[in-house]
């Protein structure tokens, strides 16, 4: 659901069923897109008679693409790498890890998964000269630096976690004819948004598609929502102690937000379908009323992965774009923070190989591979632009290397009962009539029933 839009499976049996030198997509020194002079630092790294086990949540599609980055690693050290996955990846490393069995590299999306780990003593630190490489080299790499901190075993702080691989939230998409036709422009703040938002209902359209329904997840897309607007009104320190309950789910600085939604939400005049189809539309369905003709909507607040349900055909950068869900000019103080979600790569077992496969991730070599297959995004900020397979990701990638901060999906950091839980749940609430507060109060109540 929050993944980006791969290639081909075809692509895929192509890099994981040639033999090994072929295996590598681009060939070294000939596409300028690529920083060679990294593959000749990776040459001088001798790791031949090592083994490197890497575990991570790719599989299908994704496994292909991952491999294909792999692939230059393990041919220019010399490594015997060997790459798996599981279709129940959280629990089989859980498994691995007390087994005594970890793999050297482990490669996951769940930072409280990661945290788990880590307070059992089965992470190995990345040290500050890593953290402090994160830090300077990533949009809002304090950010970065923060999500790849965990405490260990003794309660002390350490950065264990190398990000790799980033989603992007903070969008909304459109269709640039119906902006033209209509003698709309991109908003670049909230305040334009809304003065947007009055002109397309003034000329007798609707502003936002809005579909909240998954079947048993049905209310997930509003909580995206919430932690965007979060993110624009309270500061990321707010932020932050809302995910961990050290603010309550009902302060006033979160129903606010809450609030900002459902106003939204819950207008007939603001929605496509008026309040009452904003539930009951599933959310693969809900940006088709951007490319209605007349369009039933010209706004759609939505992860990076929605074109995959797009009508066949549609282009994106032609028949549909997005921008940055803008910030408040009012708070310049808030800076332009970005929501999202990403992996994170950690030693499970230490080894020679293991720490080689961390410095890797830090040339934009690593990076430029897959930016080039396609459907990956990443803030470092060296990497070649142009290596980007499309002009929505480069986007992409430019609004996360000058994000002033990163946060991560706060639904995903909140125990599940809350975060897919009682957070879904409230939503639905909330588009139906109760109110912001009521709704904020009732999360809290099923938060603390867990203490």
């Amino acid at each position: 659901m929050k993944k980006m839009l791969l290639l081909s499976a075809a692509f895929a049996t192509l890099a994981l069923g040639a033999p090994a030198q072929a295996e590598l997509k681009f060939k070294p020194g000939e596409d300028p897109r690529f920083n060679w002079a990294n593959y000749g630092e990776l040459k001088k790294v001798d790791l031949k008679g090592e083994t490197l086990t890497i575990f991570g949540p790719w599989r299908g599609e994704d496994e292909g693409l991952v491999r294909g980055v792999l692939d230059y690693f393990s041919e220019a050290t010399g490594v015997d790498l060997k790459y798996s996955s599981s279709e129940n990846y959280e629990q089989q490393i859980v498994i691995d890890t007390q087994a005594g069995s970890p793999p050297n590299i482990a490669v996951l999306p769940q930072p409280g998964l990661i945290q788990d780990l880590a307070s059992k003593g089965l992470l190995t630190p990345l040290g500050d000269e890593t953290a402090n490489w994160v830090k300077d080299n990533y949009g809002a790499g304090q950010s970065w630096v923060d999500l790849g901190t965990f405490k260990d075993k003794d309660g002390k702080p350490g950065f264990f976690a190398f990000p790799y691989k980033a989603d992007v939230k903070s969008l909304v998409w459109y269709s640039p004819d119906n902006f033209e036709e209509a003698g709309y422009t991109v908003p670049k703040t909230q305040e334009e948004l809304a003065e947007l938002e009055k002109k397309i209902i003034a000329d007798g359209g609707t502003p936002w598609c809005i579909g909240l329904g998954s079947g048993g997840a049905t209310g997930w897309p509003a909580t995206d929502w919430v932690e965007d607007i979060m993110l624009r009104t309270q500061s990321p320190e707010t932020y932050d102690k809302w995910v961990k309950n050290e603010i309550p789910f009902n302060d006033p600085a979160v129903v606010n937000a809450i609030d900002i939604f459902g106003k939204i939400a819950t207008d007939d005049k603001m929605v496509d379908g008026g309040a009452k189809a904003v539930a009951a539309t599933d959310f693969r369905d809900s940006p088709k009323g951007l490319f209605s003709v007349p369009p039933k909507c010209y706004l759609h607040h939505q992860a990076s992965f929605i074109p995959t349900f797009f009508p066949e055909g549609t282009k994106v950068g032609e028949d549909a774009d997005f921008f940055y869900y803008p910030p408040y000019a009012s708070k310049p103080d808030l800076g332009t923070p970005v929501l999202g979600a990403g992996t994170l790569a950690m030693i499970t077992k230490d080894s020679k190989s293991a720490r080689a496969f961390i410095e890797f991730l830090k040339m934009p070599l690593a990076h430029e591979i897959w930016m080039a297959e396609g459907g990956f995004v990443t803030p470092f900020k060296a990497v070649n632009k142009e290596a980007y397979a499309s002009d929505a990701l480069r986007k992409q990638g430019d609004i996360l290397a000058n994000a002033s901060t990163f946060r991560f999906d706060g639904s995903d950091l909140m125990p599940g009962k809350i975060g897919a839980g009682a957070f879904w749940t409230g939503m639905i609430d909330l588009v139906g009539g109760k109110s912001a507060q009521d709704v904020a109060t009732d999360i809290q109540k099923s938060w603390d029933a867990i203490k």
